[in-house]
């Protein structure tokens, strides 16, 4: 009687489990889910802000080069 009382409280228990862990998987997906468009947003971003740096320094670039091009004027001595 004990081990048939002890294997009901045992399958009642892995019942138990099954049902909230079919519960809780659809929790961790929307989480799984919502963490990956956070990655990808941030991702954008970050590229975003390296594009924008990037055709800074392009910009730089183009201006030192630019200004390196012009002749410097000559000293003069009095």
């Amino acid at each position: 009687m004990i081990d048939n009382q002890e294997r009901h409280l045992r399958q009642a228990a892995r019942e138990n489990r099954e049902r909230l862990a079919v519960a809780h998987r659809d929790v961790v997906m929307e989480e799984q889910a919502k963490e990956a468009l956070d990655i990808r947003q941030n991702m954008a971003r970050l590229k975003e802000l390296r594009l924008v740096k990037e055709a800074q320094e392009a910009r730089t670039e183009i201006s030192k080069v630019n200004r390196s091009a012009r002749p410097k004027p000559k000293k003069r001595f009095r």
